[in-house]
């Protein structure tokens, strides 16, 4: 007999939406959006600008509540949870790169590694280590001791790519990760995206304009006016 907790997805989407209130009135970006993953599978969500796929992959990180609909992730439902505790889950389950990198400026690419691990209360030698092997594994070994305004967009983007793994995260959320850069570092940061997505058996959910890099996800969904319009 099978278990349904060894088959439970690493993340379910049911019927999700989300309004905002505006002066104009409500404002509904996202309707109706359902999906789930399981653990390792790679799932890329494209569209046009304003389609809703930053809004859905915040929602799936519980960065953000649904207006309507539930979230759970890694098991837990995010909906009836306070924020302090979804910040929890994400620390303990998730990592995230960004198109604009969100290092901390006052801080070495070393120590931007460290910090998710700090945040768990980890100090000492094995975050050190832990980091500067990831450092090394995204060929910044030489970079430690560099800030983020001593490095250069592909650089900046490899830190936080080393950051988002740090905590074996079982889910990598990705936000257009190649949007600031050339074609070549693009590239690289790609390879590297999905390398390490291989290599820790990570489940990676991605946001992108570039086809490309979508087709390389094994899943892919498509948006358009706030609602999934077709599934890959």
């Amino acid at each position: 007999m099978s278990t349904p907790a060894a088959s439970a997805p690493i993340l379910a989407v049911e019927n999700v939406s989300r309004t905002y209130a505006t002066a104009a009135g409500p404002l509904t970006v996202l309707r109706g959006a359902g999906f789930s993953l399981a653990a390792g599978e790679s799932l890329a969500l494209v569209g046009p600008s304003g389609s809703g796929k930053t809004t859905l992959l915040g929602l799936c990180a519980g960065l953000d509540q649904p207006s309507t609909g539930t979230v759970t992730l890694a098991g837990r439902a995010l909906g009836g949870l306070s924020e302090d505790e979804r910040a929890r889950v994400r620390n303990e389950h998730t990592g995230f790169v960004f198109q604009n990198f969100q290092l901390i400026p006052s801080l070495t690419a070393l120590e931007n590694v460290c910090v998710p691990r700090e945040l768990r209360g980890e100090r000492g030698a094995d975050v050190e280590r832990d980091a500067r092997a990831l450092l090394e594994r995204v060929g910044l070994g030489e970079r430690l001791g560099h800030y983020p305004v001593q490095l250069s967009g592909g650089e900046q983007q490899r830190v936080a790519l080393a950051r988002a793994f740090v905590t074996s995260p079982r889910i990598l959320f990705c936000d257009e990760p190649t949007g600031n850069l050339d074609g070549a570092t693009a590239q690289l940061v790609a390879d590297l995206v999905f390398g390490l997505n291989h290599e820790k058996g990570t489940t990676l959910v991605l946001v992108t304009h570039d086809q490309e890099l979508a087709k390389r996800c094994g899943r892919v969904l498509r948006l358009r006016g706030g609602a999934i319009v077709e599934a890959d």
